[in-house]
Formats: structure tokens, sequence, C-alpha cells
């Protein structure tokens, strides 16, 4: 935990861990609460058009109890892997820490995969038993004579021996925890796939623990009176699971469950102001569409004290349009599933600053390094790289020795994302190895670039990635999603063209802008640029070809 100070140094130099020798995650989220503080809330289950439902801790520990002895009763035991495949809901914190107290593997998937990945994913975890809703289970009825390991599905909302609100009814509400400790596994997240295929990336109890300072320092020294967290990031992802909803009930702070088929900027407002959320995590792309509603601080009346930011990039332009539309300053983190919430910002105590992500978060050991696992001067550029041992950092990849070893140069877990640290220690986020583009000697990072293009009065979304070019190695190309309304023009385009050379640079405005009907991103709102480098290459060597051939 950290204490509340006004300066980042003294944060930094007196921070000390404190990782007992037995730690379970559903002990600890649910039942001390249960114990110290019964009738505290801890979700809210958001409804735009009534009072929201409430669940208190002490129901929370009573009703996970309950599934722990279901789960057990269907066979479940140590070590086994179970999916989540829910949307934010009551009846997913039940399942998490239930299948923690086990002392089995909790498997978060989202309901957006289709049936490839989701049979992938179930298939590489050998994932015993699902815990879904009506949709997941019509998906998982078309691909279960395909998933021999699989041995049964539990439904919210189903009917039937199946039914999760029967089965936690059903079974009595004492159970005892198993004794885990810090260094046993909870759960299994898999990476996004942005680079490759998706990899299970198996996390310990201790990384709740390892996450707290993280969570401390962006939120605002977090727990204070009055705070209620909400995200709109899906649960299953760490972002949404381990950025905000189980540090928040760790910490005792009430979490928001919100069920939408899809962000909606004008939706979330509703509830932020509806609610009295005083803590947000925000994805970038989130925020960004965010910017298309006007009058925001006409219109609403937001409580917001902390809004966070963490995925990519947030970039100058969404940055100062979040102090001044939502009247926070954004704290921006950064970090991956495998080892989450390494860098940070915290503007009350002076770390803040437009486009870069922050500072070292206090108990981490985080840097710049080249190829070799050296670390660069401040100011140039390499790989943002984590030192073990670390407790918020994973154990492995699931079956996958050859991937986990790849994974770190000596002691230094890598990150495969560039960043630059200046002299005062802020590191500015530049992209994946493969989304840096390289232009008349230029390293330039996309992630700026897209900021900048969004701030367009035109742009909704937008992709920045380079074109191979013979005089130039690459220009940047943008691929730009416009607002409803907007048709797209060779005028606007090179408008916009216009917009990012005049508020950024010679050598990072986009040479060519192509309209596009959507954005493909992943089930974490990322950008998935992939797609558009490989369109941009195909482009570059179909000319090419032409040419040579004329």
């Amino acid at each position: 935990m950290l204490e509340r100070r006004d300066d980042y140094a003294s944060l930094y130099r007196d921070f000390r861990w404190t990782v007992p020798g037995r730690f379970n995650i559903g002990v600890a989220v649910a039942d001390r609460w249960a114990a110290e503080d019964p009738g505290r809330t801890a979700l809210f289950d958001y409804r735009a058009d009534g009072a929201p439902d409430r669940l208190s801790f002490s129901e929370l520990a009573s009703k996970s109890n309950a599934f722990a002895n279901a789960l057990r009763s269907r066979g479940i035991r140590r070590g086994d892997r179970v999916a989540l495949l829910l949307p934010q809901s009551f009846e997913t914190v039940i399942a998490h820490l239930a299948i923690y107290k086990l002392g089995a593997i909790a498997v978060p998937l989202a309901l957006l995969f289709g049936v490839e990945a989701l049979e992938y994913r179930l298939q590489t975890a050998g994932v015993k038993l699902a815990v879904t809703n009506p949709a997941g289970a019509l998906k998982l009825s078309r691909i279960s004579g395909r998933l021999p390991g699989l041995d049964g599905i539990v439904v919210v909302g189903g009917d039937g021996p199946h039914d999760f609100g029967r089965l936690v009814a059903e079974h009595p509400v004492d159970f005892a925890a198993e004794a885990t400790g810090p260094d046993d596994p909870a759960l299994m997240i898999f990476t996004s796939g942005t680079t490759g295929p998706p990899k299970g990336a198996l996390l310990p109890h201790r990384v709740l623990l390892g996450h707290l300072p993280g969570v401390q320092m962006a939120y605002e020294f977090l727990p204070r009176a009055g705070d209620l967290m909400w995200t709109p990031a899906d649960w299953a992802w760490a972002g949404g699971l381990l950025n905000a909803l189980l540090p928040s009930l760790y910490l005792g702070v009430p979490v928001v469950a919100a069920r939408f088929e899809k962000f909606d900027p004008e939706t979330a407002l509703v509830l932020v102001e509806k609610m009295r959320v005083k803590n947000a995590f925000i994805p970038p792309t989130a925020l960004r569409m965010l910017k298309s509603v006007p009058d925001i601080p006409r219109r609403f009346r937001l409580e917001l004290r902390a809004v966070c930011s963490a995925g990519e990039s947030l970039g100058r332009e969404t940055y100062e349009w979040a102090k001044a539309a939502l009247g926070v300053t954004p704290n921006e983190f950064y970090g991956q599933t495998e080892c989450n919430l390494v860098l940070g910002s915290c503007a009350s105590i002076g770390v803040s600053r437009a486009g870069a992500i922050g500072k070292v978060v206090p108990g981490h050991s985080v840097a710049i390094i080249d190829g070799d696992g050296r670390r660069v001067r401040p100011g140039e550029v390499g790989q943002i790289a984590v030192a073990r041992p670390d407790p918020v950092m994973f154990l492995e990849y699931w079956q996958n020795p050859d991937a986990t070893a790849k994974k770190f140069i000596g002691d230094w877990m890598t990150t495969g994302d560039q960043g630059i640290e200046d002299e005062d220690g802020y590191v500015q986020f530049f992209g994946r190895d493969d989304d840096v583009i390289t232009s008349s000697g230029f390293r330039i990072g996309p992630g700026e670039i897209e900021d900048c293009l969004t701030g367009h009065p035109a742009v909704a979304l937008a992709a920045a990635v380079g074109k191979p070019d013979l005089l130039r190695t690459e220009i940047v190309k943008a691929y730009v999603v416009l607002k409803d309304g907007v048709a797209g023009s060779p005028e606007l385009a090179a408008e916009i063209s216009r917009w990012v050379r005049e508020r950024l640079s010679a050598h990072e405005y986009p040479r060519e802008v192509e309209f596009v009907d959507s954005m493909p991103l992943t089930t974490t709102g990322k950008v998935i640029r992939r797609i558009f480098r490989d369109r941009a290459r195909h482009e570059a060597a179909s000319l090419t070809g032409s040419v040579s051939g004329v």
C-alpha cells in the first residue's frame, strides 16, 4: 500500500513490498471486508431506467462460497481451469472469487469472441468447465464436440440444474478456501494477439498486490471517502479486471457493473453523472470517442476525481481535451498482461506531462534497453523492460516454455514496446516494434499521430502506419473513420493532412489519407494496425510492380 505523499521522489524511495506467505485473491477481496464491514457495498448493477441493484461484501463472500461449493461438487479441483464468458455483472465477480477460493485458475474470455477464437483459447488452456450466459452457451454448443476436456457449462440465466443462480442457492455458504501462496496460479489471461497468436499469460495470486501501488498512484491515492469505480473496459481484459475491478474491491471501493453491447459516449456520460462516479478507467479509444460529445461541462454534472487511461498512448490532444471537458487531469499508466501497471502518472503530486505515460511506479524497476539488455541514454529510443523479480510479473506462458524464455533478456522482461525516457524520468510510449514508422531517418510512433488526427472535427477514429516508399523508406499513411454525416473527399483528406503537419511536424504528418468505413479493434479496444500495415505494404508492392513493368 502507498502512503499518501506530496512528492514522487520520497514515495518511490521509501516504498517496500509486503507480500504474505499465504494469500488468496478471493479471500482478500471479499471475506476480509465481510468480516470487517459486512454491510459495505461491493457492487452496484447499473440500470438506465431505475435504481441500481446493490451487493454487499457479506453477500459477495457468501455467494462466492456457495458457488465454490457448487464447483467442487462438479469436480473442479485446485489447478483446474474454469472459463468465464460473461459481461460485467454480479455473477462474474462471484464466479471469479469462487474459482480463486478453490485454488483453481480463472480464464476470463470476452463475449465478443467468435467461435474460432473461443475454441483456440479453450483448447489451449485445457478448460474443464465454462461459466457463461445464454448467448455464450449458444456459441459453446457449436464447438463443445471439439473440446473433449470441457466437462460442463454453467449458465447465468439458464434453467435446470446447470443454472448459476440455482447452484448458488442450493449449496452451503460455508467454505474453507484453499491455502494458496502468493506464487500459486490464479488467473490466465490471453494476450490480445496484435503481433501473433494469443498466448495464455499465467498470473499468480500476488498479482493483485503487485497492482496496488500503480492503482493507488494513478487514481490519486485510492481509497478516499465517496470513491466509486467504473470502467467501460471488459472485465475479461487485464485492464478492466486488474486496473479497476479487483484492486478497487480489495481497497473497499464499490464498483459499478454496467452492460453495453458497444461503447456509446452519451450513454457512458449519463452513467457517470447518474451514479456519481468518482474514479474511472477509460481506455484511449473510448476517451477519443467521448470527444464527439459536444458541451460536456454544460450538459453533464460530473463528479469525477480521477480518470485513468492505459492500453495505448493517450496523446497531447486527448490529454488537453480531457482536462477541459471532464474537469480532471487524466493519469496515464502502462503495462502489459504479463507485467502490468509499472509506469504511471499522478497529477496531484506533479507527475503528469502531456504526451508521456509518466514515471516508474514505486516498487518496480523499469528501464529502456537495447537489444543486448543494456540501458540506453536518456532521449534514445529503446525497448521498455521490467526487472525481475516483481510481484506483478506473470509466472509463464501456459505450456509454452520457448515463448516464456524469449520474453526475457537476462533479468529484464521485455515488452516489445518502444519508448524514450527523458532526463526527468518521464517515459514516452513510442509504439510496438512493428508499429514504429521509419521515414527519412526519423523513427515515428503512431500513437501521437492518431491522437492528433482524432482532434480534427471530422475524424472519429484513425490508424497511422508506415507505407513502404523508395525515397523515404516509409511514409506515414492514415486510415480514417469519419464522424457520422461527414463525407470523405480529396479536399478533406488534404485538410486532415495539413491539420497534423501544423500541429506535429513536417516528418510526422500523413502524406496519404484514406477513408474507411470501420476501424478493426481488439477486444481490449486497441486498433489492429497490422491489418492496415499489410494493406499499405500490398499497395506499395503493387505500385512498385506496375512501375517496374513499364
